[in-house]
């Protein structure tokens, strides 16, 4: 039998801001792919996403039910892993770069950022590696 540990975070509710992304779904995408990156470096796979009820406070005495967007994340646990060492796949060579376009073309779109690193595209006429002058 399967056995999985589970970790339950709460989805971004809004993007950070990059230089280079202009759209919100943008910016959006760019959060969740650092948190789901952030997290498989520590061995958890994402599973899914819930939307999940929960009641807080409101005011003095009174209470209301919101929903919570959460991301579901398992790994292995230690005894199914033990039992089975197999089930450690080796890790596949990473993926391509994912390549966003620059207005000026000229460096990286943030240089302070973690992984995926965006790389510039080729602009006409220049290679992209240095700025026209």
């Amino acid at each position: 039998m399967q056995s999985y540990e589970y970790l339950a975070v709460p989805a971004p509710v809004k993007g950070q801001k990059v230089k280079g992304l202009k759209a919100p779904a943008e910016r959006y995408a760019h959060q969740m792919t650092i948190l789901l990156n952030d997290l498989a470096r520590e061995g958890w796979e994402y599973w899914r996403s819930d939307s999940l009820p929960s009641e807080e406070r409101k005011g003095l005495t009174g209470t209301v039910t919101v929903q919570n967007n959460m991301l579901i994340f398992r790994r292995p646990s230690a005894e199914m892993l033990a039992e089975h060492p197999q089930v450690a796949e080796p890790r596949a060579a990473a993926p391509a770069e994912p390549v966003i376009g620059t207005a000026s073309g000229a460096r990286p779109i943030h240089e302070s950022r973690r992984e995926p690193q965006f790389r510039e595209t080729a602009t006409r006429g220049g290679s992209g590696d240095a700025p026209d002058s």
